[in-house]
């Protein structure tokens, strides 16, 4: 395991159950593993890519280190687990529009230290994310990847059963409207109008219940008086135990148990399954450069 990987524990070798076509070394617990012995300058044959496919499902997030590969390259390995997406606000790769340009550097500060998931805003929202470093500065700007498997299985059962229904508003607007001119906000608005996703989905793949709220794009609860005891005297006792339960849910990313903190360094990749983990990207180096590339595979609607 690279030192640089910083976890709560040390890397562990992976459980021998099971063979895998590469090295897999544990970064924590809960989430996280490092991938070696492989070379994603190669196209991916069939038993790679579902291997590679298993152990993003399993850790949530891997990570390859000394991966120099070309912008095509980059494209070419994410568009092996799916179609990819291309965002609407973020600045693009002049060759390749599905590959989105993070520069951060002394005139521009990252936005990106708050725990989300990718384009949660979309009705259908992201699978999962591949994320190159291209420049890094020598210390700072690691990112944090949060289990939201974890954090919804350790909640009180009484929680449980109070979100099991429950739906929650995810919006475009409230986080990217300061990068989009004033003007253009109502048509963004129609555009990507709130998407309405179960605070509680199921993985597609492995059938895991996962919280699914973020504090960059959930807005709101949309059923909340559906479901929940009608005991309050006036409507803002209502309103606040709903703002209080998101908040509640919100601060579940924040267990440092859930997570696993990644120092980069350039050609570093980190691939991420949206669907059952947040991340947070540390704005702690500023005023030096950070420069990423990230694909985006399209996902599935919620359920």
């Amino acid at each position: 395991m690279n030192a640089n990987v910083q976890a709560i524990r040390p890397a562990q070798p992976e459980v021998a159950s099971e063979s895998w076509p590469f090295e897999v070394a544990r970064c924590t617990p809960a989430i996280g593993a490092e991938i070696s012995g492989i070379d994603l300058r190669e196209p991916l044959d069939d038993a790679t890519y579902a291997a590679l496919r298993r152990a993003v499902v399993r850790h949530k997030v891997i990570f390859f280190r000394d991966q120099d590969i070309t912008p095509a390259q980059h494209v070419a390995f994410a568009r092996r687990f799916g179609k990819l997406e291309i965002h609407p606000t973020f600045p693009h790769h002049p060759d390749h529009p599905e590959l989105v340009i993070i520069g951060r550097n002394d005139a521009k500060r990252g936005r990106e230290n708050l725990y989300h998931s990718d384009v949660s805003w979309r009705d259908v929202p992201s699978m999962g994310s591949i994320l190159r470093c291209v420049q890094c500065p020598e210390v700072g700007g690691d990112t944090m990847w949060i289990n939201m498997v974890a954090a919804y299985e350790n909640l009180p059962e009484e929680v449980k059963s109070l979100i099991q229904n429950l739906k929650a508003a995810h919006e475009f607007l409230p986080l990217f409207g300061i990068v989009v001119p004033e003007e253009q906000h109502d048509e963004m608005r129609k555009k990507f109008p709130p998407a309405i996703h179960p605070v509680v989905r199921t993985h597609p793949e492995t059938g895991e219940k996962i919280l699914y709220v973020n504090e960059a794009f959930t807005t709101h609860i949309v059923n909340y008086g559906h479901h929940t005891v009608p005991r309050y005297r006036f409507g803002f006792d209502f309103k606040l135990a709903e703002m209080e339960l998101l908040q509640y849910l919100f601060r579940q990313a924040q267990a440092p148990e859930y997570q696993v903190r990644l120092r980069w360094q350039p050609n570093t990749i980190a691939f991420w399954d949206n669907r059952s983990c947040q991340h947070y990207a540390v704005q702690d180096y500023f005023p030096a450069v950070r420069h990423m590339m990230r694909a985006t595979v399209v996902g599935d609607r919620p359920v």
